[in-house]
């Protein structure tokens, strides 16, 4: 999003439709990677070289000859006419020091497989937990007691920030609702007396990695939503240890409701793993578990859902609400 110096504000959303241009990071051919080859992953990338190719035709005024201070002022020119065209607004370029903007895979989720059983796509961690929770809200019956489903953001970079699981959010919106409605009631013992479901992906085994993962205890794709009781890296760093007592009624829920599922760990205890937000929900006191689909090629630009899991997943959370 853009947002211009009067306040106005301009949504930004280019690549999703096929006539839209994109954009892309340019590599270095591996004829010439050779130096580049010999370093370790985390060393290979410089964030500073990552330069985003936007345009290349300087302009009709541009001086072909002339590799200038003014000629490369031309393309800039020529790319921020073509950017107010676009969005048929001046824009300038102070409007981008103080935008929200990512750049990210573009193009449509397409079905994979002769059988179309998969679903291949950028981002399903974690719109395809937020899609399913919202379909479970939206469609589930009034029971007479509170349901929510809360979205948060920057869940893969530590949950910081106004909007991420670390803040005091919810805790704040509780404290809101218990004053309106029941002034002899206490905030925390509502947080306390809440049960939750950290809505999350979790790895499926990958038949090239193997070694990776616990076979005895690994997602699998096709077998519906995985409980993942501990989460964290490295043993139980950075989790949430939901109690015997509500996995089981959680488990009830599942087996009663006909909605397969799967529990399973983040591959091997030593070989990394991954958190969630359930911590920061446990740390009020709630009972918490995650549950969610098993991916693959997590993180990448195209992963792998099974839609038989999607489907299993939505049934879960309506399952859960319901309870």
């Amino acid at each position: 999003m853009l947002v211009k110096e009067n306040s106005t504000r301009v949504e930004v959303c280019i690549g999703e439709d096929v006539n839209d241009p994109v954009f892309c990071v340019a590599d270095l051919l591996p004829h010439l990677a050779s130096k580049q080859e010999e370093l370790i992953l985390k060393d290979a990338f410089d964030g500073e070289r990552l330069a985003i190719v936007s345009g290349h035709e300087p302009g009709p005024e541009a001086d072909e000859k002339e590799e200038t201070k003014a000629a490369k002022q031309a393309l800039k020119k020529a790319v921020f006419a073509m950017i107010q065209s676009y969005f048929s607004c001046e824009i300038r370029e102070e409007d981008f020091i103080t935008a929200d903007l990512e750049l990210v895979p573009a193009g449509p989720a397409r079905y994979v497989g002769f059988d179309r059983s998969l679903i291949g796509g950028y981002g399903q961690d974690d719109r395809i937990c937020v899609y399913t929770a919202l379909d479970a809200l939206l469609s589930s019956e009034h029971l007479g007691r509170t349901k929510a489903v809360i979205f948060w953001d920057k869940e893969e970079i530590g949950s910081d920030g106004a909007t991420g699981a670390s803040s005091r959010f919810l805790s704040y919106a509780i404290e809101d609702l218990v004053c309106a409605t029941d002034k002899n009631l206490s905030p925390h013992h509502v947080l306390l007396n809440t049960q939750a479901l950290s809505a999350d992906v979790t790895a499926g085994i990958d038949p090239d990695c193997e070694d990776l993962h616990d076979k005895h205890n690994a997602a699998r794709m096709g077998y519906g939503p995985c409980f993942s009781k501990f989460t964290g890296s490295r043993g139980k760093y950075g989790a949430s240890e939901a109690d015997a007592e509500f996995f089981g009624e959680i488990r009830d829920c599942m087996n009663r409701n006909k909605v397969p599922w799967q529990a399973c760990e983040l591959g091997r205890v030593g070989m990394g793993g991954g958190g969630t937000v359930a911590l920061f929900l446990a740390s009020w006191g709630m009972q918490v578990i995650d549950l969610g689909p098993a991916l693959l090629g997590m993180h990448s630009p195209f992963e792998l859902s099974s839609c038989a899991d999607i489907h299993a997943t939505r049934n879960a959370y309506r399952a859960f609400l319901a309870l």
